[in-house]
C-alpha cells in the first residue's frame, strides 16, 4: 500500500501515523520501496497475525482482525461477528463472487477497515458501517450508492472496477472523505456533485471509458491535491472551475484522446507541479501556463492527432520564447522566469518541425530531462547548450535531424538512435560526464570525434551505424580508460583474432590456465548477433558464466535491454572484472560461457578474452599498473588498434551445451 494512502487512512482512525510509521521504519520493522509503498517482512506479519489469533483461538468472530478466507466467510455467512471486530479483508481468488447479507455486519459496531472485493451485499445499509474509515469494494455490483448508506466517518472509498453509474446524492453525506477512487468503472458517465465533500484530497477516475462530464462543483475542492482522468477517452473538455483548485499539485489527463484544450485560466493553479497530458488532442497550451511557477514536470508526448505543424510554436514558445513577429506567436508569457522550476519536459512524437522548438529553450534553467524523440526538426537551437542541469536528452527517431552542434555541458545520457539523417556530432571530448551514448541505426553517421577521450562512458551503442569509417572503428578504443569498462554495441560481425577463445554459435567453454590466478584481472565477452526475422526492438543478448568445477554462476546483463532488430550482424562487447565474480577462479577449473537472447535474435559467434597483468605491462609501457576494475578496459581497448595479445590454446565447444543451458537459464524480463 502507498505510504501516503496508509497515513491518510490511519490518521482517520485517530492514530498519529506519520510518527508511528517513521518510528517503525527507523526500527527496520517497515520499509518503503522506490514507489513509496510500505513493506513488512513476512515473519513480522505472521507474528502480528499470531498475536491476533490468540485473542480467541476457537471463535474468529471475537478477534479484532479477520483476514483468513475461511474464517471471514464463516463469520459473515453465519453472522458470528461481534463488536470486537475492527478490520476485515475478504479477497476471493479468481474474482469469484460472494453473496452476503448486510445483517452480518450489524453487530460489528467498531468496524473501521473493510475490504470486500467481488462481494454482493443484499439487505438494508441503514445500521451498518457507521464507524467505517476505509471501504475497499472492488467489482462492486451496485449501480448506485444506496440512499441509506451512511458513511459519515469514511476517509477513503475505493470502488475500482465497479458497476456504478452515478454516485447520486449519497456522496454528500461523506463529509470526512479524503480519497475517492472509481477507476475502471466502465458504466460511470459523470463525476458526482462534489458539494458537501470539501475535504477531498485525492480523486481518481482512471480508465472510466464512458465518462464524459466532470461536474463544475469540482472547483469547490480547496484541499484537492491529486486529480487523475487518465485514459478517460470520452472527456472532451474540463470545466473552467477546475482553475480554482489552488492546492492541486498533480493533474493527469493522459489518454484523454478527445480533449482538445485546457481551460484558459489554468495558470491560476499555483501549486501545480505535474501536468501529464500525453496522447491528448491539445493543440495549444493556454497563455496562462506561463504563470505555473511551481511546475516541475510537463509531458505532452504523442499530442499529434490532427495537429498543424506550426501550431506547436505557440504551444511552447508562447510561454518560453519572446515575441519575434506580432502574428507569429499567439500567446506571450508574462516572464520566462516563471518556468524556473521546470525539470522534466516531454514533447516526443508531437509532430514538431523546424522552428517549433523555441530559440530560448536555454531559459529553462532547472531542466534536467528533455525528451524530443520522434519529431521532424532538422536541428536544435544553440541555446540548448545553456541548460547546465540537463542530464538526459532524448532524440531517438528524429529522422530529419542532420547534426548536433553544441550539447549541454553536464549531459549524462544522449539517446539519438534511429536518427537516419544525422551525419555528425559535436566533439565529445568536452562532455566529461557522459555515461550513456546510444546512436544505434544512425546510418549516415561517419565519425564520432573525441569519443576515445571520454573516460566516463559506461555504455556505447553503435549497432547498425553502417557508415562509420573503418579507420574510426579500428582506432576509437585507443587510449580509452574507464572504471569497470564500457559496454559496447558495434556494427561488426567479426571477433578480433587476438581473442583468447573464439567459436561459432552461442556457447563456449575452456579450462582456466594453471598458475595464473594471481595474474588474472577479468575477461572480455564478445557476442555477434543478428535477427532471425526483421522487426523493431527486442532484448539484447546477455551472458551466463558457469564455473563447472565449483558450481558458480554469474549473469552478465546488458545496460540497454532493447536493440533494433536487423539481419545485419552486430556485436555486443562487455567487460567482466575479477571483482564481479563472487570467489576467485583457479587454474584448471572448467569455465562455460553461454550467450542468451530471445527467439527473434541469433547469436552467431562468441568469444572470451582473458586478461592478465603481464599483458598490461607489455602493451601499456610507461603506465602504472591498474586495479582489477580498470585494467581490463585499458588492455582490451588498446588491442583493438591491431595489437595481438598472448593466446591460450585449448578452446573447445560442447554439442549439448545449448540444451543444458536452456534448462538452467531463464530470460530476464525487459526493462522499460
Amino acid at each position: 500500500m502507498d505510504k501516503e494512502y496508509a497515513i491518510t487512512i490511519l490518521n482517520g482512525c485517530g492514530f498519529f501515523s506519520e510518527i508511528g510509521i517513521s518510528d517503525l521504519i527507523n526500527r527496520c520493522l517497515l520499509t518503503t520501496n522506490e514507489k513509496n509503498e510500505l513493506w513488512m517482512h513476512n515473519l513480522l506479519r505472521d507474528m502480528g497475525r499470531e498475536i491476533v489469533c490468540e485473542e480467541s483461538h476457537k471463535e474468529p468472530g471475537k478477534r479484532s482482525r479477520l483476514w483468513h478466507h475461511e474464517d471471514v466467510c464463516d463469520v459473515l455467512k453465519k453472522e458470528k461477528g461481534t463488536e470486537v471486530v475492527e478490520g476485515i479483508v475478504l479477497v476471493r481468488p479468481f474474482l469469484e463472487d460472494v453473496n452476503l447479507r448486510t445483517e452480518a455486519f450489524v453487530r460489528m459496531k467498531k468496524l473501521r477497515l473493510l475490504q470486500i472485493n467481488c462481494v454482493h451485499l443484499a439487505g438494508s445499509f441503514e445500521h451498518i458501517f457507521g464507524d467505517l474509515r476505509w471501504l475497499c469494494w472492488h467489482y462492486c455490483p451496485l449501480k448506485y450508492l444506496p440512499s441509506n448508506f451512511h458513511l459519515e466517518n469514511l476517509v477513503a472509498l475505493d470502488m475500482q472496477h465497479s458497476n456504478i453509474k452515478q454516485l447520486g446524492s449519497s456522496i454528500k453525506s461523506l463529509k470526512n472523505l479524503k480519497v475517492l477512487n472509481l477507476s475502471h468503472s466502465k458504466f460511470l458517465t459523470k463525476t458526482p456533485d462534489f458539494t458537501g465533500v470539501s475535504r477531498l484530497e485525492t480523486l481518481l477516475f482512471e480508465n472510466c471509458s464512458t465518462l464524459f462530464e466532470v461536474h463544475p462543483s469540482i472547483g469547490l475542492l480547496d484541499r484537492l491535491t491529486f486529480f487523475s482522468l487518465k485514459d478517460c477517452e470520452n472527456v472532451c473538455d474540463l470545466p473552467s472551475s477546475i482553475c480554482k483548485l489552488r492546492s492541486l499539485g498533480h493533474l493527469n489527463i493522459t489518454g484523454c484522446s478527445n480533449l482538445k484544450e485546457l481551460p484558459e485560466h489554468l495558470g491560476n493553479m499555483q501549486c501545480l507541479t505535474e501536468l501529464l497530458a500525453d496522447g491528448t488532442a491539445i493543440i495549444q497550451l493556454p497563455f496562462s501556463c506561463g504563470l505555473l511557477k511551481n511546475l516541475t514536470t510537463l509531458s505532452l508526448r504523442g499530442c499529434n492527432q490532427n495537429l498543424p505543424s506550426k501550431s506547436w510554436f505557440s504551444l511552447i514558445s508562447s510561454w518560453v520564447s519572446p515575441r519575434r513577429h506580432p502574428d507569429s506567436i499567439r500567446f506571450l508569457p508574462p516572464s520566462i522566469s516563471c518556468l524556473c522550476f521546470l525539470r522534466k519536459l516531454n514533447v516526443s512524437d508531437c509532430n514538431l518541425y523546424e522552428g517549433d522548438i523555441p530559440a530560448d529553450l536555454g531559459s529553462l534553467c532547472s531542466l534536467e530531462i528533455l525528451d524530443l524523440k520522434q519529431n521532424n526538426f532538422r536541428g536544435l537551437p544553440f541555446s540548448l547548450c545553456h541548460l547546465s542541469k540537463l542530464h538526459y536528452l532524448g532524440l531517438g527517431g528524429c529522422k530529419s535531424l542532420q547534426l548536433l552542434t553544441e550539447l549541454p555541458p553536464n549531459l549524462r545520457s544522449l539517446y539519438a538512435d534511429n536518427c537516419t539523417s544525422m551525419e555528425k556530432l559535436p566533439n565529445l571530448s568536452n562532455y566529461k560526464r557522459l555515461v550513456s551514448l546510444v546512436l544505434s541505426d544512425c546510418r549516415r553517421l561517419f565519425e564520432i570525434e573525441g569519443l576515445k577521450d571520454l573516460n566516463s562512458l559506461r555504455m556505447i551503442c553503435l549497432d547498425s551505424c553502417t557508415n562509420l569509417a573503418n579507420a574510426f572503428k579500428d582506432s576509437f578504443f585507443k587510449g580509452y580508460s574507464e572504471h569497470n569498462g564500457p559496454e559496447i554495441f558495434l556494427p561488426s560481425g567479426e571477433i578480433p583474432d587476438w581473442f583468447s577463445y573464439r567459436m561459432m554459435g552461442s556457447s563456449i567453454f575452456f579450462d582456466m590456465p594453471l598458475d595464473v590466478e594471481h595474474k588474472f584481472f577479468g575477461m572480455t565477452l564478445w557476442a555477434v548477433f543478428a535477427a532471425r526475422e526483421e522487426g523493431k526492438f527486442t532484448a539484447a543478448p546477455y551472458a551466463i558464466i558457469y564455473d563447472k568445477t565449483n558450481g558458480g554462476e554469474w549473469t552478465n546483463l546488458p545496460n540497454i535491454y532493447h536493440v533494433r532488430i536487423t539481419r545485419q550482424e552486430n556485436s555486443r562487447v562487455s567487460y567482466v572484472p575479477k571483482s564481479y565474480l563472487k570467489y576467485p577462479i583457479k587454474g584448471g577449473e572448467r569455465i562455460e560461457v553461454c550467450f542468451k537472447t530471445c527467439l527473434f535474435l541469433e547469436v552467431k559467434k562468441c568469444g572470451v578474452h582473458l586478461i592478465y597483468n603481464p599483458d598490461i605491462q607489455e602493451h601499456n609501457e610507461g603506465q602504472s599498473l591498474y586495479t582489477d576494475e580498470d585494467v581490463g578496459t585499458h588492455e582490451f581497448l588498446g588491442y583493438v588498434n591491431g595489437k595481438r595479445s598472448r593466446n591460450i590454446d585449448g578452446a573447445e565447444t560442447s554439442s549439448n551445451l545449448e540444451d543444458r543451458c536452456s534448462k538452467r537459464l531463464r530470460m530476464e524480463p525487459d526493462s522499460t
